[in-house]
């Protein structure tokens, strides 16, 4: 039997549900479940998936066997409306929507009032009695064919939309603002001109033939999967292309039929902060497509009732109804016509990660949701938002006080952000490749921009509400944003912004510094300085304390439901006791990498290091050990006791000693000075010890194995500031890493150094602790092999930055551009530098953890490198049966919840398959929703997760492992 490819809606029933987001896409499995549930929805048919993967197979042809489905799918819809498609006399319109199964907001096409030509617009004027509002949608369908379906584009990147264009000649020529006060001979006017710019430009006429507009239609819908802001937004989001999307026809109901219409996006709660109220916006006289673009600032969602009280109950009940169905907060697009509302779409709201946290822990003690759900419900990285800085209210209020306060707009994304002005996408993108931190400013922005927007440090636009385009993006990728500032004007040839103050006219270019307070509204001129988020001014800060800082205490609420959730532990990738200090306030269940040539750039340090590398005898190199052994020994003391007891992985000597040596004059003066050699002789020195290829050369357990004494010296450090540690009460694990072995001869070696010296250490001091040696498996033969390596080696640390560059072949340091273009063509899903491959390197890494543990059961295992703070790879560890990850201090809340969502999916998928011992009751079990909703239970005293960090701790060095 033939796949069935168009499911119906309306009418009260659908041939789908909620659960068929796999193949009708987002929008269209909520068409179907609205309709189920008795929301009031347009009738319609969605295309499924499949068939855009059929049409991309055929060379982007629809297939033939779905015109007799689409024909009818057609009737029916028909018959539930009392409408003819291409009737003249009571034409049915319909909108083509595109809706994958993730929620991609405005990165794909819509057509709307499709079936409109000089026939059926006569029909359509007769049967509302509207002149104006049929000619109003006439001219709006053959403007978005025009750009949709023909490809009609501005030229330049300065140009602006030619339809817009010619929209804007004819409101100044009948003296009014909004395209809504145009008479219906203007609008008469514009699709005649409308459609010669199409002939102009194009080349082609405008189709007259509905059945023609539709099938063109379906196929620009689904060619948009591949346009290049649908690809950036999927490449930022890890949405797989070979996903596709649906296609959703849907008979049309109508916002502009005059000011008894309307139409408006809400959400169930505020998106922003997360407050439980109703959240959204409307304009009267207008169709969707007007509130998302943002061309008229609309009103808020709270002054429906004043106007369309009825509306109002009955869009509060929908509201009531689709979040207890759904049990989340939802994104809904209604459409008000002559009094009577519809819901057009329904699905899961974007929202900050502020937002996104309070939802969950209140959702959760409403008992509409349980904890585990509670987990689950937020993005792993969202939490990078709370602790993202905002401004210091001293400087900022100075700023304003001297007159650098520009205008306000509406807070769209919550934060701080400075940067230099730039007026393109284009230009964001570019300006961010080089280093500059920039704002990007737009009249309004539209999906061409995700590129500039996700390089931007925010944004900034004249027009749009909070639920434009820009505001929706900057929820999703937790951007800084003000929208709808309307004191702004732009000329995009001059590269300037205007800003109308209280004091007269501003001026700004391209290039000048800006400031914008996503969380105030706020445009101030200039760079501003930055103070510590809450959460952050309670951790590591101090001066806050957790019971007057709400959203920390649902932050550690939150991590605390996680921690009870997961199997894996999270460790800190930390060299220094300050990162350490920051470390155990994150969370830290131990450091799973210190990285020790990190400690050698201190003050005092870096002298006594380049003596020892470039000593000329075996015992001027033990001269220069032994001033670095008091240091070393005293920055290993502090990191023990700093982490009070958890394990301490340490790692020797990695990277190839040129990387200590001077490279400019001062350096190298100093250095000869200091061993009493020339500066000749330095240099000569210098240039015998760099390496073609260092990063494969004489480095790490290489090192160690040429000079042993290095090893020593690490060693009797550590082993020392172990026994100065336990002797003030503290208890110790360090655990010795040995990088880059690839044979266990050479892990044998080295584990035999700092077995020697632990024991010489321990008879001096009179005292043992317990210790570990193990290896950084970082090179394919190391995984290989890893069964041989596990006789010696007690722990293994995948070190999955090199692992990766040694199974690609590719440096991540100079393969930018390889990268680019791999990403850009889909070559690679994904960045291998930023999420573990789990068909390559993750193989090798199976290999190993199979191999170690047949020769060691209890070997202890876990990832080091910087892999182990991104979401799919912890996941890929949980998996593959690690026992920790590790990842810089800032990246562990991350981990921490990615851990929990981790282990609770695969009990899910356990409970499933039958497995009873995967049903175990857990806390916080969800309860079925009450008829009302209940108040939230705001946790005013919630329990604290996580110790604060002493006040002064400083920020990680970028991590070079």
């Amino acid at each position: 039997m033939a796949a069935k490819r168009i499911y119906a809606f309306g009418g009260g029933r659908a041939e789908g549900n909620k659960d068929m987001k796999d193949l009708l896409g987002g929008k269209g499995a909520g068409l179907a479940e609205m309709s189920n549930i008795g929301i009031p929805v347009p009738p319609g048919f969605t295309i499924t998936t499949e068939v855009c993967a059929e049409y991309y197979k055929a060379g982007q042809k629809l297939p033939k066997a779905l015109e007799p489905e689409l024909k009818a799918a057609l009737r029916k819809v028909e018959a539930l409306t009392g409408k003819g498609f291409g009737d003249p006399s009571d034409p049915l319109l319909v909108s083509v929507r595109s809706g994958a199964r993730a929620s991609m907001p405005g990165m794909m096409d819509t057509v709307l009032n499709l079936g409109l030509n000089d026939a059926t617009v006569a029909g359509l004027a007769a049967r509302a009695s509207n002149p104006r509002f049929a000619w109003d949608s006439y001219r709006r369908f053959v403007a978005m064919f025009g750009d949709v379906v023909l490809g009609l584009k501005p030229e330049r990147k300065e140009d602006r939309d030619p339809f817009e264009v010619i929209l804007d000649a004819k409101k100044h020529a009948h003296g009014v603002k909004y395209d809504k006060d145009l008479p219906v001979e203007a609008l008469r006017e514009l699709v005649a001109e409308f459609k010669a710019e199409i002939r102009r430009r194009k080349g082609v006429e405008f189709p007259e033939a509905p059945y023609e507009q539709l099938l063109a239609a379906i196929g620009a819908v689904f060619r948009s999967w591949n346009n290049d802001r649908a690809i950036a937004y999927r490449q930022l989001n890890g949405i797989p292309a070979e996903w596709g999307t649906a296609v959703s026809v849907q008979s049309m109901v109508f916002g502009n039929m005059g000011d008894d219409s309307g139409t408006g996006v809400a959400f169930t709660r505020n998106p922003a902060t997360g407050e439980d109220e109703f959240y959204g916006e409307f304009l009267v006289n207008a169709q969707g497509e007007d509130v998302v673009a943002g061309i008229r600032t609309p009103q808020k969602i709270s002054e429906l009732k004043e106007r369309w009280p009825e509306v109002a109950r009955q869009l509060e009940d929908a509201r009531e109804t689709l979040e207890r169905h759904y049990r989340d907060m939802q994104d809904i697009e209604f459409t008000i016509e002559r009094g009577r509302l519809y819901l057009l779409q329904t699905r899961s709201g974007k929202r900050t990660g502020l937002a996104a946290v309070r939802i969950a822990v209140e959702m959760a003690e409403e008992r509409l949701i349980g904890r585990d759900e509670a987990v689950l419900r937020v993005e792993p990285e969202a939490l990078n938002h709370l602790l993202r800085p905002v401004f210091d209210a001293e400087a900022k209020a100075a700023a304003v006080k001297g007159g650098r306060g520009l205008a306000k707009g509406l807070p769209a994304g919550p934060g701080a952000a400075s940067g230099k002005l730039v007026f393109f996408a284009q230009d964001a993108a570019a300006w961010h490749a080089r280093g500059e931190p920039v704002i990007l400013a737009r009249h309004e922005t539209s999906p061409e921009d995700i590129r500039g927007m996700a390089a931007a440090e925010g944004f900034l636009t004249a027009f749009g509400g909070m639920t434009s385009h820009a505001a929706l993006v900057a929820r999703q990728m937790g951007k800084v944003a003000i929208v709808g500032c309307g004191a702004l004007e732009f000329d995009y040839h001059a590269r300037t912004m205007t800003v109308e103050t209280a004091g007269g006219a501003k001026v700004l270019k391209e290039g000048d510094w800006l400031s914008i307070d996503g969380t105030a509204g706020e445009v101030i001129e200039g760079r501003l300085d930055t103070r510590p988020s809450e959460v952050m001014a309670v951790l590591v800060e101090g001066g806050l304390e957790p019971k007057d800082a709400p959203t920390y205490q649902r932050f550690a609420k939150l991590l605390s439901w996680a921690d009870a959730a997961r199997r894996l532990r999270v460790r800190a990738n930390a060299d220094q006791p300050d990162q350490a200090r920051v470390a155990v306030a994150f969370g830290a269940q131990g450091i799973g990498l210190c990285r020790t040539e990190h400690m050698f750039f201190g003050e005092g340090k870096i002298g006594p290091m380049r003596e020892m590398i470039v000593a000329e005898t075996h015992e001027d190199r033990r001269k220069a050990l032994a001033k670095l052994l008091p240091v070393q020994r005293e920055d290993f003391r502090g990191l023990f006791l700093e982490m009070a007891g958890r394990p301490v992985t340490i790692r020797t000597l990695d990277p190839p000693l040129h990387e200590f040596l001077p490279h400019e004059e001062q350096g190298i003066a100093q250095l000869a000075r200091d061993t009493g050699r020339t500066v000749e002789e330095i240099r000569a020195q210098i240039a015998d010890l760099v390496e073609s290829n260092p990063m494969l050369g004489h480095r790490g357990c290489r090192l160690g194995i040429s000079h042993p004494e290095i090893t020593e010296m690490q060693a009797r450090a550590i082993f020392e500031a172990a026994c100065d540690a336990a002797e003030q009460g503290v208890k110790v694990e360090p655990e010795v890493m040995i990088p880059l072995v690839a044979s266990v001869k050479e892990l044998d070696d080295q584990a035999g150094v700092v077995r020697r010296v632990a024991e010489d250490v321990f008879a001096r001091r009179g005292r043992k602790v317990r210790y570990l040696v193990g290896t950084m498996i970082e090179v394919p033969r190391g995984a290989l092999t890893a069964a041989e390596i596990a006789r010696t080696a007690e722990f293994f640390s995948f070190g999955t930055n090199d692992l990766t560059q040694t199974t690609f072949g590719l440096s991540r340091d100079d393969t930018g551009p390889v990268l680019q273009t791999y990403l850009a063509k889909e070559i690679l899903p994904v960045d291998p530098f930023v999420s573990v491959d789990q068909d390559g390197v993750g193989a090798l890494m199976k290999i190993a953890v199979a191999g170690g543990r047949a020769t060691r059961p209890g070997l202890k295992l876990g990832i080091c490198g910087e892999h182990g703070g991104d979401p799919a790879s912890v996941e890929f560890c949980h998996r593959i049966g690690l026992d920790y990850v590790s990842c810089s201090p800032y990246r562990l809340p991350i981990a921490r919840l990615a851990a929990a969502q981790a282990a609770l999916r695969e009990r899910a998928q356990e409970s499933k398959a039958g497995d009873g011992s995967a049903k175990r009751a857990r806390n916080g079990k969800a309860k079925p929703a009450r008829a009302a909703k209940a108040s939230p239970r705001r946790a005013r005293n919630a329990a604290i997760a996580v110790p604060r960090a002493r006040k002064g701790a400083g920020r990680r060095p970028r991590a070079r492992a």
